[in-house]
């Protein structure tokens, strides 16, 4: 726990929602923003599809959040249509902290107040190792995709 304790504290509950599931990757934080995933993956020296970018949305009013390949931009339509809601939409900041506690740039998967309704983007699967953030736009951590959707109980599907 001892490495925790210098994070922000949107960081300690993801990592400790973590270590609560056992996922062995830590989060870090990072010196420069990783807000955008083109800034995650040049943080990180990886390729920005393996960046897991996490995207919140609101389905028929209700948070759902897309963890998509930072390679890849999500079609609400297709994603409305899939998931048979009427409508898809980008959540706003204030819906985004709402429902995730966590400010646009660093929401992480998991360590929500509550459950979110989660996708996962099937492309994400092309990455051995993924990098998803840990709660604030300077931190993250590793993962791969398996671990990715058990941790969100979320659906895979294509999301573009």
């Amino acid at each position: 726990m001892e490495e925790i304790q210098n994070l922000p504290e949107s960081s300690i509950r993801v990592a400790r929602a973590l270590a609560g599931i056992g996922v062995r990757g830590h989060v870090r934080e990072l010196p420069a923003s990783t807000r955008t995933a083109a800034d995650a993956a040049e943080a990180l020296g990886c390729d920005v599809g393996a960046i897991a970018n996490s995207l919140v949305f609101m389905a028929d009013e209700r948070p759902l959040l897309v963890m998509t390949s930072g390679s890849h931009r999500v079609d609400t339509q297709a994603l409305a249509q899939r998931l048979g809601k009427e409508l898809v939409r980008r959540a706003k900041p204030e819906e985004v902290r709402a429902s995730t506690g966590q400010a646009i740039g660093g929401v992480a998967p998991l360590g929500h107040p509550e459950p979110v309704e989660t996708v996962v983007d099937t492309a994400l699967e092309d990455h051995p190792c993924l990098w998803a953030a840990g709660g604030t736009p300077r931190t993250v951590f590793p993962t791969d995709f398996a671990e990715l959707v058990k941790m969100t109980g979320g659906i895979p599907s294509a999301v573009d």
